[in-house]
């Protein structure tokens, strides 16, 4: 049999490209060609297809100057005043929401931004006050 063309892999046989450009191309990571997350050009559309979530933004993303309130239960509360031993029975908590987990030993006057309702009653229970702060 007649061998009519030769392979072309045999024309780069001894060479230091073997059809990667310049040489440099070839060193380390670089000369990609699509393998791995370095070429991405040629697989954008299996990126929007398949795997829409490593596009933009990541999910989850918490806005610091969001307007959620910190919470306070009545619990901590009662160990704040214990451990302030102050004579005002006043206290006041700003972007605080109060919850009722937890007792208050003594009557107190709390103002805060939000009160959950068992809490309210909690606090009304031992001869104190919920006053809400406006914003």
């Amino acid at each position: 049999m007649v061998l009519r063309s030769k392979k072309k892999s045999k024309k780069y046989l001894g060479s230091r490209r073997w059809g990667r450009g310049n040489i440099k191309n070839g060193r380390g990571a670089g000369d990609r060609g699509g393998v791995g997350n370095g070429g991405k050009k040629h697989k954008f559309t299996w990126y929007t297809a398949k795997a829409p979530e490593l596009i933009g933004r990541p999910k989850g993303f918490v806005n610091p100057k969001s307007n959620k309130l910190k919470t306070l239960t009545l619990e901590q509360i009662n160990k704040i005043v214990i451990n302030a031993k102050q004579e005002s029975n006043e206290l006041e908590f700003k972007d605080y929401k109060i919850l009722s987990n937890g007792n208050i030993n003594k009557s107190l006057i709390i103002k805060a931004a939000k009160f959950s309702k068992q809490a309210v009653e909690k606090i009304k229970s031992k001869g104190g006050q919920a006053i809400i702060i406006p914003k």
